[in-house]
């Protein structure tokens, strides 16, 4: 096709399950063997493909562990950035979407921790004016505090999530906040459906005890 750069790209090795690639995993593997033939400017075209066919998803994956829209939108920005910088590192005969997922999940992370340092540092220089404000706010008290209760208890879960192991919490990940079934997280990761139920099983029992402790 016109104005479309040739690129020499060997074969999609088949996944060890025997499935067929999927679009992103297509698209990484062509925009990684464009960044190691040096064509950077053609690899950037063809990430903006694969973050028209990612985002959406992305963003609700983000805002999942963030709630927050602004938030959500400069953790999939961090994660797209990471994976363009990183493309070599991707392995052709792994499902990209599982790769993009960890490195999304890690973003959301780093985004949680920051936001939490830049809270406690604001709740303590702000702690005096809060005392002068109480008789101002006391008829919003209620609700305000309700709020407050309901963002602790998401950071505990989303803290909760971070202590997991890599492989169950990328399954709870796909199965909770990305909504994927059993065996589509199979076709996804090449898990048997077996060990995807059994990592999801673990995850949430670790979960439990971890939220049922705090409580």
């Amino acid at each position: 096709m016109a104005g479309q750069p040739h690129v020499d790209l060997p074969a999609q090795p088949r996944r060890a399950d025997g499935a067929h690639p999927s679009p992103a995993s297509v698209l990484a593997a062509e925009i990684k063997a464009l960044v190691e033939r040096g064509d950077r400017d053609a690899a950037r075209d063809r990430f903006g493909a694969l973050v028209a066919l990612l985002q959406r998803r992305a963003v609700r994956i983000a805002f999942q562990y963030l709630r927050d829209a602004a938030d959500a939108d400069e953790a999939v920005q961090d994660a797209f950035i990471k994976v363009f910088l990183h493309i070599e590192q991707y392995r052709n005969e792994l499902p990209f979407d599982v790769w993009f997922t960890r490195i999304l999940v890690n973003a959301a992370l780093d985004r949680l921790k920051a936001r939490a340092r830049q809270q406690r540092w604001i709740s303590h220089s702000t702690d005096e004016d809060e005392g002068r404000q109480m008789e101002q706010v006391a008829g919003s008290e209620a609700s305000n505090e309700r709020r407050l209760l309901a963002k602790e208890r998401w950071a505990q879960v989303t803290q909760a999530v971070a202590g997991l192991p890599n492989r169950q919490r990328l399954v709870f990940t796909l199965c909770h906040l990305d909504e994927r079934s059993p065996a589509e997280i199979s076709a996804a990761t090449g898990m048997s459906q077996a060990t995807v139920r059994v990592h999801l099983f673990r995850a949430l029992r670790k979960l439990r005890g971890v939220l049922g402790g705090q409580a």
